[in-house]
């Protein structure tokens, strides 16, 4: 018998919220008439709730557990009647949550004593981990997307002067990545070579990203005048706008290169030995990755080439 409430808990970062996406529609999908909520974190719940997969989107700032009133709510949460817990999570917070909480309902999850625990999944892709649980949990596989941002309120509107109005042909950088693993980060004078040769081609780069790129992204410009910085101008769903009409987008290994895979454009994510590409590789239709264990010793001239190739099959 299909499960009628559900509860899906995915905290984020992005990039996972975004290769979670085919896990969403498949549940919504296959349980059209269930009721299913989320738990995220604040960040992500207004996304996600203009998505159409959730009834329901709870919030969860991931307080310490000592933090009494939020404790309680989370208590409530876990008290209701839900049928399956689908935890796409699989962190230490999600396995204290099923040790403290005691739900009545099947746990779908890697915390130890649940009703169902999922195989290891060392190697296994993230869009294919979260895809697996969901079929684990009665699921057929569906392929979601992301056109629901077309009508998403945007958070922000961007505003810019006249003389950096967007062009008709761009290609996008996301040259930041966490500040905490600068080594993730690709050298902001390759990204800088990458944007001379897309120039050559009439393409000027838009440059993306969160107060915390403002560095990198000051110092791509600073090699390339002609590049427009957005830096910390873009919403969530104003830049998958963005990038759903860009002529290619490169990035690090950070959650907005995910997104714009799944945007079905041609994306290629540079990776060093930070990220393993058996379980972080972005995906979509016109997506792939280059992997140098040394990030900084990958060459631009490399990483355009693969651009061409991925433009060309788009093509």
């Amino acid at each position: 018998m299909a499960m009628k409430n559900i509860l899906v808990i995915k905290h984020g970062a992005l990039g996972d919220i975004i290769q979670a996406i085919d896990a969403f529609e498949s549940l919504r999908r296959s349980f059209p008439h269930a009721r299913i909520n989320l738990l995220t974190a604040p960040a992500f719940a207004p996304l996600l709730a203009a998505s159409g997969w959730f009834d329901e989107v709870v919030t969860d700032p991931r307080k310490p557990i000592w933090h009494l009133q939020n404790s309680l709510r989370l208590a409530k949460l876990f008290k209701r009647p839900f049928e399956g817990i689908i935890d796409l999570q699989c962190s230490s917070r999600t396995a204290a949550y099923f040790r403290l909480m005691r739900p009545k309902a099947r746990w779908f999850g890697t915390a130890a004593g649940c009703s169902d625990p999922m195989p290891d999944f060392t190697g296994v892709n993230n869009r294919t981990r979260m895809m697996i649980a969901a079929q684990m949990a009665g699921a057929g596989e569906h392929i979601g997307n992301l056109d629901f941002l077309a009508d998403a309120p945007m958070e922000q509107e961007i505003s810019l002067p006249a003389r950096y109005s967007i062009p008709a042909r761009y290609c996008i950088f996301v040259a930041g990545s966490s500040r905490a693993k600068p080594s993730k980060r690709w050298p902001s004078a390759r990204f800088a070579a990458i944007a001379r040769y897309s120039l050559a081609q009439s393409i000027p780069p838009l440059l993306c990203g969160t107060a915390e790129d403002k560095e990198v992204n000051a110092a791509i410009k600073a090699e390339c005048p002609e590049a427009i910085d957005l830096t910390g101008q873009t919403s969530i769903a104003y830049l998958a706008r963005l990038m759903g009409g860009a002529e290619f987008i490169l990035g690090n290994d950070t959650g907005p290169v995910f997104l714009g895979a799944r945007t079905n454009r041609p994306t290629l994510m540079v990776m060093g030995a930070d990220t393993d590409p058996d379980m972080s590789a972005p995906t979509g239709k016109y997506a792939d990755y280059l992997y140098q264990a040394e990030l900084s010793e990958l060459p631009a001239q490399k990483v355009w080439q693969k651009l061409q190739e991925i433009r060309q099959k788009a093509h």
